[in-house]
């Protein structure tokens, strides 16, 4: 909020009273300021480096419509240049100046701390040829960097940061709360453009002095921070660690349970660690450095969090109210908080301890499935693996897992019915020229659908003989003479999506030959063709797609290949942690090609399936359109070679030209074939027409 009753909002129909303009020795545009005191302003190190010896703030927005010109310098060691690591990222570029004559205090504004995915905002600059000052809007991409620095994208081309935008607060469009400040824009090679944002948590980190002027309760909270009387910083249970890493690095799961018993001091620790560094307020100058000490990949990402909440003795009405404060939900209090979650298109990276120790667990995980379903990742902790543990994963993972592979078998359904359908009938009209073939992709699709289907019958197998399923495969009271999931380490981490860390050695020791042998010899049944009526326990056999062509067999059993590029996605070091937990716990090892699941059957990756259906549906797209840009080809040479025909029979009078009448026949024959060359029949048209062009028969085109 405004500092002495200046104006949080940041109206886009006047120009902000805390927008200052500051310029150099020469008299030229440095770049721009925030006024958050009134004698002190922020702005970013490389202004104050280009401006030289000699600064001046100008403030374009004061109240009394001058514009007052007061010189300023750097105040004391409140200057933080930016500096990059080995990898090129950079950090800081953060400084404040020093007024030599106050502002009115109702000028100032005061940075606010809100969480920033998907937000839209902007922001007020000094660009070339805007010397008055434009606003520009962007949209929050996400964090970038290991300084807690944020992404964003601008509304359009024009709208890029420039010169003269450096040191701009950013504005949050809904709440008008100044939330971070321009750092700088970019346009690559690629000709994408981007600008960058240092939030008011990374502005506090590198100058703590401001923290006084920071509105808004912070990311962590207080209970989750470590205590000099809490377990001891040291303890590191490290293949925990990479796991949290992994999540609060978007590892693309959406959601996390986990389990961190009252006695487990080690993984408390851990847990309380993972939690500090994803803060970009917490996080420690030390673990931002490339050359950082630390295990290997167990430093999440700065920004890995946009809250962190402590459940125990807590109510779900609490908590919620928490998240929609983060969130910059306060416009309408009257509603209860809840309500206004569900509204709101904002999402948020939550990180919930204790769940089940909350004062109301059920209403809580409630609040829980309503953030799920509005798209904000969730990292919940339990301390125990009972009743509540079991219902959060049924609600949280089990049936969304099964809502979405419902949607999945639905949308491969489709590709491998009608869509492809509409393809054969298209590929039997003319001949696909230029066009990339479609039927490893088709069968890659049915094999997929076929692969889904099987786990659909797996479950249902399962339910309807109350024999053990995830839930319980995971309860560590279980009877014994069962495989048991959690006795050696109950956090086990087991989302029904998540399949790239789950394939143990798949990238490290299967090449593409072993892969498909593997997956022939771990999948018997295949045999789905493109009838989608047809029974998918029918006996395998190859599939059959292209009818024009009897020699294009295909086998589904050997479209299952390994990911280009799947490989750099991963940790080898988690890796093998992982798997070597996963083995021991199971007793066994998992074959590759599926990830395992809970109660001996397999997890298909619906990830890649989507992305899958998705790289299918946009070739059968285009197939479809160059497709259908050949038939109107054709069709067009059909009506001229018709047209063409007329008029030459027209100007013979009665007479013969047999070696005319051939070039017609063979355009025309062409024209007929079905599938059609069009190349061909082209030529055979243009051939036609120009003799009859050169025996004087007009041009009918």
């Amino acid at each position: 909020m405004a500092a002495g009753g200046g104006e949080p909002a940041a109206s886009p129909m006047k120009t902000p009273s805390w927008a200052v303009r500051i310029r150099g020795a020469d008299g030229e545009i440095a770049g721009a300021g925030i006024l958050l005191t009134p004698d002190q302003v922020l702005t970013c190190a490389h202004v104050v480096d280009r401006a030289a010896a000699r600064l001046t703030a100008e403030f374009v927005g004061a109240t009394d419509h001058s514009v007052p010109a007061v010189p300023a310098r750097v105040d004391g060691t409140a200057y933080v240049p930016e500096t990059r690591d080995a990898d090129g990222d950079p950090s800081g570029d953060v400084a404040l100046l020093r007024l030599e004559r106050p502002r009115p205090v109702e000028e100032t504004v005061r940075l606010h701390r809100l969480s920033a995915p998907g937000r839209e905002v902007r922001m007020y600059g000094f660009p070339y040829a805007h010397n008055g000052g434009i606003w520009f809007r962007s949209t929050v991409v996400g964090g970038c960097g290991r300084d807690g620095q944020v992404q964003l994208s601008p509304v359009s081309p024009g709208e890029l940061a420039s010169p003269g935008c450096s040191g701009a607060g950013v504005a949050d469009s809904r709440t008008g709360e100044v939330i971070g400040m321009v750092l700088s824009g970019q346009l690559d090679q690629h000709g994408n453009r981007f600008s960058f944002m240092s939030p008011a948590e990374t502005i506090a980190r590198h100058l703590p002095g401001l923290k006084p002027h920071i509105e808004g309760p912070t990311a962590v909270d207080e209970r989750l921070l470590p205590t000099d009387d809490g377990p001891s910083p040291d303890l590191l249970d490290e293949p925990f660690a990479q796991r949290l890493a992994a999540w609060l690095r978007d590892d693309g799961n959406q959601v996390k349970i986990s389990v961190v018993g009252p006695g487990d001091a080690a993984r408390a620790a851990t847990l309380r660690r993972a939690i500090t560094l994803a803060d970009r307020e917490l996080r420690t100058a030390v673990s931002i450095d490339r050359a950082s000490l630390d295990p290997p990949g167990t430093v999440p990402s700065a920004g890995g969090h946009d809250l962190a909440v402590d459940a125990s003795g807590v109510t779900a009405a609490e908590i919620a109210e928490r998240i929609a404060d983060r969130m910059g939900l306060w416009q309408h209090p009257e509603d209860p908080p809840l309500d206004r979650i569900r509204a709101s298109r904002s999402t948020l990276n939550l990180v919930v301890v204790g769940v089940d120790e909350a004062i109301d667990p059920l209403p809580l995980l409630d609040l829980l499935e309503v953030l799920r379903a509005g798209g904000s990742r969730l990292l919940l902790v339990f301390r125990t693996a009972g009743d509540c543990h079991r219902l959060a994963r049924d609600r949280l993972l089990t049936r969304p897992a099964r809502e979405r592979r419902a949607r999945l078998v639905e949308r491969l359904r489709d590709l491998t019915g009608p869509l492809a359908e509409d393809l054969h009938e298209r590929l039997a009209a003319v001949v696909p020229h230029g066009l990339r073939p479609l039927d490893s992709d088709l069968v890659a699709a049915h094999a997929a659908l076929a692969d889904l289907l099987r786990a659909d019958d797996a479950d249902g197998e399962r339910d309807r003989a109350g024999g053990p399923g995830r839930d319980r495969d995971l309860d560590p009271d279980q009877p014994p003479g069962r495989v048991r999931y959690a006795d050696r380490d109950p956090d086990m981490d087991w989302d029904l999506d998540r399949v790239r860390h789950l394939e143990p050695g798949r990238d490290r020791d299967l090449g593409r030959e072993r892969d498909r042998d593997v997956d022939r010899d771990r999948r018997p049944e295949r045999g789905h063709d493109r009838d989608p009526d047809r029974d998918p326990h029918q006996p395998p056999g190859p599939v059959r797609y292209a009818d024009r062509d009897p020699d294009l067999d295909w086998d589904p059993d050997r479209v299952r290949q390994p990911e280009p590029g799947r490989d750099r996605d991963l940790d080898p070091e988690r890796d093998r942690d992982l798997d070597r937990d996963r083995r021991a716990d199971r007793g066994h090892d998992q074959g590759p090609g599926r990830a395992p699941a809970p109660g001996g059957g397999a997890v298909p990756d619906l990830g890649r399936y989507e992305r899958l259906a998705d790289r299918v549906a946009g070739r059968l797209a285009a197939g479809v359109a160059e497709l259908d840009r050949l038939r109107d080809r054709r069709d067009e040479l059909a009506g001229r070679l018709r047209g063409y025909h007329v008029l030459h029979q027209h100007s013979l009078q009665g007479e013969e030209d047999p070696a005319v009448d051939d070039l017609y026949l063979r355009a025309h024959a062409l024209l007929r074939a079905r599938p059609c060359d069009v190349r061909a029949a082209e030529a055979a048209v243009d051939a036609y027409t120009r003799r009859v062009d050169g025996h004087g028969g007009g041009d009918a085109r």
